[in-house]
């Protein structure tokens, strides 16, 4: 047994030596003209790290000093490789050396130069690690590329998803979060602008109507927090999604209408109304998808009246394509209570004709505004939106001003108000609105903005109706 041990002893210590042996032999390199007194270790670590056992060096040849037109192109790295004495300019070195540059340049007194020409780089683009060939256009975000010369030309739109606009606005104490929204993504500003909301600025004659007389209330006298949810669990309508389609005037105004009608039938009457109705059908100076007016919308209401959502749900067999855009579906006449025909949802038997009296313009005082949704419900109101908006996740929103200067016109449902202290301890006020961009975007569809200092004119016009006529 101890002759065994001992054999066996000895022929580990002969396995270790072999291996010192090899470790030395590779550390042992010649230094050459083109290294660096940068240890044997470096080098051996280099041969390891090598992803691509390439004969770049063996086959072309070697080049001094820095030579850029010794260079190879490794298609499946998507990388240049180079065998000049650019690579021995550092430690551990460069990583676009050629892999074999160690064991075949390093290891010669003179260099080597083949007579053959190296191969031409393929004319072309990388993104992202893939090779797009020269003339290919891809999208990036919301521009166009184009690959011409292997360089990438780009247009240069000013998208609505920013990294940077994301980032200083939730490095900044607004208040408020943003996250990026897929929906969103590949959108120029001006894109979402017009398919995103569509609410006209306000006539004249809108502005100079008379607003309502209310009895407001000391500020005290209301609840700290109010929602008409809350109060109206079942008769108030959650937000929809107007997706591309900018009609946020037919939204928001059907909304508030459906609500309005279940508070002032006590229930009796809960159906939400149909916006698609509104949209293809008062076509009367107003633009379907590309813009209307919210009182125009009112008057419809009254004269003619909608249907259900269920009768005729909105994106209707997607006619709102251009060509079939303002097809109306359904036709009523004036006084009756029903369409001339059934509902262009074949599953839903009722076709009857809901209208509400005519709107009214509430008084812009914060007190009377809350007032007026604690005792009737929610009410319609008109605001600007910059693109910031867009990004709103959650908080209480107020337009962060380096997020740009444009605006366009939008109108949204407020349902409530309340208050909370920030971080400082300073109480910050705010409204409780119902956006229509659909569930997955704010808090589940809604949003708070701050309240009492007109926030982006959120408290300049307020509209409502009294219910049913």
């Amino acid at each position: 047994m101890c002759l065994k041990s001992q054999i066996f002893l000895l022929c580990c210590i002969a396995s270790e030596v072999w291996m010192v042996k090899q470790l030395d032999s590779r550390r042992n390199f010649s230094q050459g003209l083109y290294s660096v007194e940068d240890g044997g270790s470096a080098k051996w670590n280099r041969l390891k790290r090598s992803l691509y056992q390439g004969r770049s060096c063996r086959l072309r040849g070697c080049c001094t000093g820095r030579d850029d037109d010794c260079s190879f192109n490794i298609v499946s790295r998507s990388a240049i490789c180079y065998c000049d004495q650019f690579c021995a300019s550092g430690s551990p070195g460069p990583v676009d050396c050629c892999p074999d540059y160690w064991e075949v340049c390093d290891n010669t007194n003179e260099p080597i130069r083949s007579s053959k020409p190296w191969p031409a780089a393929p004319s072309g683009c990388y993104k992202d690690g893939r090779y797009y060939g020269e003339g290919t256009i891809i999208k990036d975000n919301c521009n166009s590329c184009k690959c011409f010369q292997s360089l990438w030309k780009c247009s240069k739109e000013v998208c609505l998803v920013r990294q940077d606009l994301l980032q200083r606005i939730n490095s900044g104490d607004y208040g408020w979060k943003a996250d990026n929204y897929s929906q969103f993504w590949g959108m120029t500003v001006e894109e979402a602008f017009k398919k995103r909301l569509g609410t006209f600025p306000p006539s004249h004659s809108l502005l100079n109507m008379r607003e309502s007389p209310g009895n407001s209330l000391p500020e005290e006298k209301f609840p700290v927090f109010f929602a008409a949810t809350y109060a109206w669990p079942e008769w108030i309508h959650d937000p929809l999604d107007q997706r591309n389609c900018g009609a946020s005037w037919a939204f928001s105004t059907a909304s508030v209408a459906a609500d309005r009608i279940a508070i002032h039938s006590e229930g009796q009457i809960t159906d939400n109304l149909s916006v698609q109705n509104l949209i293809s059908c008062d076509t009367r100076n107003q633009h379907g998808c590309n813009g209307g007016n919210i009182d125009s919308a009112w008057r419809y209401l009254k004269t003619h009246g909608v249907v259900s959502y269920a009768c005729y749900p909105s994106f209707w067999k997607k006619h709102l394509e251009p060509s079939g855009e303002n097809h109306c579906y359904v036709s009523s006449e004036y006084g009756k209570n029903y369409t001339n025909g059934p509902c262009p949802n074949a599953l839903e038997k009722s076709n009857r004709l809901y209208r509400c009296a005519s709107h009214y313009r509430v008084s812009s005082k914060e007190t009377n505004i809350m007032k007026e949704i604690m005792d009737k419900g929610p009410v319609q109101a008109i605001m600007k939106v910059y693109e910031d908006f867009f990004l709103y996740k959650e908080g209480i929103y107020r337009h962060s001003q380096k997020a740009g200067s444009k605006w366009k016109t939008h109108s949204v449902k407020l349902l409530g108000w309340g208050a909370l202290a920030d971080k400082n301890g300073q109480k910050q006020k705010f409204w409780i609105a119902a956006n229509s961009w659909g569930k997955s975007w704010g808090e589940n569809g809604y949003f708070r903005i701050l309240r009492g200092q007109n926030e982006c004119d959120i408290e300049k016009l307020i509209l409502a109706t009294s219910g049913q006529p």
